[in-house]
């Protein structure tokens, strides 16, 4: 195909409503990116290694990111034109679920500050600071899905069209 450009042939679809709330989420997997590496890189110095609710933050730090992951690449797929309910559904059960594994992971965090000596407190605020933009981010698509019609209340209601 020397030289000719291939171009996304369904216009609509890259410009639907699907867009901004990718964008929102791409934002909070960011985010998350930022605290998965910046917490994990204290178990790499030796003052913090062992640093208290470092481990138990990590046990709901990994299951959060993964579900930030799924909405990405959902929310990506809807992006691109593809319909099926079953994404949608996807995207809403992964939403909720980082919701829930958010809450744990700043309860993890709070600990870590409270164990921290006063030179590394403000790195872990740096950390908060980016698990709030995480879960900002996540609420702001969350609130864009809802406005397109799709209740993120229950499954049944999922279902609903976009």
């Amino acid at each position: 195909m020397g030289g000719v450009k291939f171009v996304y042939p369904y216009y609509v679809y890259r410009v639907n409503g699907w867009t901004n709330i990718l964008n929102l989420l791409q934002q909070s997997l960011y985010a998350e990116s930022m605290v998965c590496s910046m917490s994990t890189q204290l178990y790499h110095i030796p003052e913090t290694k062992d640093l208290q609710g470092n481990n138990e933050m990590h046990t709901h730090l990994v299951p959060a990111s993964y579900h930030r992951v799924t909405t990405v690449g959902s929310a990506q797929r809807l992006v691109n034109g593809e319909q099926q309910q079953s994404i949608v559904k996807t995207l809403i059960a992964c939403i909720r679920n980082a919701e829930k594994q958010d809450q744990h992971v700043r309860e993890g965090l709070k600990v870590m500050e409270e164990h921290a000596n006063s030179d590394i407190k403000p790195f872990i605020q740096a950390i908060q600071w980016w698990q709030q933009q995480a879960e900002a981010s996540l609420q702001q698509a969350k609130q864009l899905v809802e406005a397109m019609g799709v209740s993120l209340s229950t499954e049944e209601e999922a279902t609903n069209s976009y």
